[in-house]
């Protein structure tokens, strides 16, 4: 038969309260220091993840649309050259001789 001792039962309960009071100073020490990190992270103008995706996607949009715009240029140009190659030829071609 066992018989309860007293001294082992405040203990156990000591230990306990200690326990449950250790793990409430952890989760509020933890609290704080990212509470730290983030104000010091504002502090020194780093830009979260999202905000760095969202600004990578739109250079990547941009620099495609860039690059659409070059070829469309390019093909004015073209398109503009031939024109005017063949303006001169029927120019030169159709004049009186003399």
């Amino acid at each position: 038969m066992q018989t309860r001792n007293k001294f082992l039962d405040d203990m156990s309960q000591l230990m306990t309260n200690a326990m449950g009071v250790a793990q409430g100073a952890r989760t509020e020490a933890e609290t704080a220091m990212k509470s730290m990190i983030d104000r010091w992270l504002a502090e020194r103008d780093f830009v979260t993840r999202e905000e760095f995706d969202a600004v990578r996607a739109m250079a990547q949009k941009a620099r495609e649309e860039n690059e659409a715009l070059k070829a469309r240029l390019d093909a004015l140009e073209t398109a503009q050259a031939e024109k005017g190659a063949s303006s001169k030829k029927r120019a030169g071609g159709t004049g009186a001789k003399r």
